[in-house]
């Protein structure tokens, strides 16, 4: 069974706003979307912010690195210009601000978690521990919380995720065929396999819907494409075209 949304908008609000953003979340929520994906790494000093490159240059502009630069003055970063001057005043989020965000707007989220090289292990500790203790202190506050799904290409980061917050849910992302996904979601316990649709066919969403897993798809921007991948048994996507494809599409 699926128990999330089945339409998720691509970090945040796809091409309408600058990815990875809380103007992105709030551009999201505004199209009608109350389930988002976004990537998050980090910082020199190992606080978790939203990033989907290792290296600065295409949407923060210059010289760096996330994994070399501590987290306030990533946080002071322009993320915003690179998408329209007009949002020059955007800048890098940190995780927690965004988590608290969604959830106090009942906006599910699927969080990936991404890695700079070399850094799966602490990647994968520190969202995962940062994630249940955020989900503690909103509960013991008293507010209904969405629970997260956490995805990721490295498979070492979602298994120390598994290690440091075993009541998380995983899902293993990947872009092509892998002739050992089920034994890497089996290692996992994985409730999900995370692929690129354009590699997916029909009887391998079979194959994997078959063996009791979710299937979730990324980045699906054609209507026409969304209708054949739910006739597969698809059970949900995310997408840049929030335009084009409404949260009710499914």
């Amino acid at each position: 069974m699926w128990p999330y949304p089945k339409i998720v908008a691509h970090r945040g609000a796809g091409k309408l706003a600058p990815e990875n953003t809380l103007l992105a979340m709030q551009c999201g929520l505004e199209y009608g979307f109350h389930a988002v994906e976004f990537d998050v790494m980090l910082s020199k000093d190992g606080v978790p912010v939203l990033m989907h490159d290792p290296d600065f240059g295409r949407t923060v502009a210059g010289k760096g690195s996330v994994s070399n630069t501590l987290a306030k003055d990533l946080l002071q970063m322009d993320a915003g210009s690179w998408f329209d001057p007009r949002f020059s005043h955007v800048t890098v989020p940190d995780y927690e601000s965004i988590f608290r965000f969604c959830q106090a707007h009942g906006i599910w989220m699927n969080v990936e978690i991404k890695p700079a090289p070399g850094f799966e292990k602490q990647t994968g500790e520190v969202v995962a521990r940062t994630s249940q203790r955020l989900l503690a202190e909103l509960k013991a506050e008293g507010q209904t919380v969405r629970e997260p799904l956490f995805s990721s290409f490295a498979f070492d980061a979602l298994m120390w995720a598994k290690q440091a917050a075993p009541e998380l849910s995983l899902a293993y992302l990947l872009d092509e065929y892998e002739c050992n996904w089920q034994a890497s979601l089996e290692k996992l316990s994985a409730v999900s396999l995370n692929t690129n649709h354009k590699y997916l066919t029909a009887d391998w969403a079979r194959e994997i819907k078959s063996a009791g897993y979710g299937l979730f798809c990324y980045t699906v921007n054609d209507p026409v494409r969304a209708k054949e991948l739910f006739s597969w048994g698809v059970d949900g996507f995310c997408t840049d075209r929030i335009d084009l494809i409404a949260a009710d599409f499914a």
